[in-house]
């Protein structure tokens, strides 16, 4: 089905996402990139309040007017894929426990679906001004079921489930070798966590690499290290969705979009 055009609207929320191998520290970032986003603009709106002529230099993370009798909108939400929540998801996550087994090529539509069902929510959150991190998208799909080397479900089959799906603003990328990734705690818990399918899996990400995309050392130093090398790369993107210079939603991989 295909998505509803984009609002008019320039200045909206931002569309970030966090890819890379297992274990290599996706989820954790996220929670605290959304921490750091929240805590900004809980500082800027306390400088404005008690000096609403000061100029504070905590990012705005796209929050846009709402009436006095409608609550405001989230200033920014933590979304992971898949969504395990919805009847597909909980279909893709007995699948991924190694509770049920299924096809590869109907396993992947199923991943494709769950992102689809979700685009429209993403696109009205992001239209009135909230800023969304997503943990994984379409890319990890490819990825991942390319990674399977089945006949047919080449990198080019697995893109097409979901041309036209919401781009995003910025895909930060955290590298991190898949034999340093192995010896992180929990790994193995789920289906693709070894270390033949992890190395290709990372090889198929570098394939899909276009000019959305940051990648980072996640093995730049401590966790710290890493989240403010994160919070610095997805700063400006925020803001100049805020501020209105960053244009209107793009969708993914449209024929002219390499």
């Amino acid at each position: 089905m295909a998505l509803p055009t984009p609002s008019s609207t320039i200045r909206r929320g931002a569309f970030i996402v966090l890819e890379g191998v297992d274990r290599s520290g996706k989820s954790t970032q996220c929670t605290r990139l959304l921490a750091k986003l929240l805590s900004s603009a809980s500082a800027s709106a306390s400088a404005s309040r008690s000096d609403p002529s000061s100029s504070s230099s905590a990012i705005n993370v796209g929050s846009s007017p709402s009436p006095s009798s409608a609550p405001a909108p989230p200033l920014a939400v933590l979304w992971r894929f898949p969504d395990r929540t919805t009847t597909i998801g909980r279909l893709i996550d007995s699948y991924l426990k190694s509770s049920v087994e299924c096809d590869d090529a109907a396993i992947h539509l199923l991943f494709s679906a769950n992102r689809h069902e979700k685009s429209r929510e993403l696109l009205a959150l992001l239209e009135q001004g909230t800023t969304v991190i997503a943990d994984r998208y379409a890319y990890s799909g490819v990825a991942f079921t390319a990674a399977k080397q089945v006949p047919g479900l080449d990198l080019a089959w697995c893109k097409q489930p979901d041309v036209g799906l919401p781009e995003p603003d910025l895909t930060v990328f955290l590298n991190l070798d898949p034999q340093e990734a192995a010896k992180r705690g929990g790994y193995g818990e789920e289906r693709y966590e070894n270390l033949e399918m992890q190395a290709r899996v990372a090889a198929n990400f570098m394939k899909l690499q276009d000019n959305t995309w940051t990648v980072l050392d996640a093995a730049m130093g401590d966790v710290d290290a890493v989240s403010d090398a994160i919070y610095a790369t997805v700063t400006p993107v925020v803001e100049a969705c805020a501020a209105g210079t960053a244009g209107p939603i793009k969708q993914l991989w449209l024929p002219d979009k390499k």
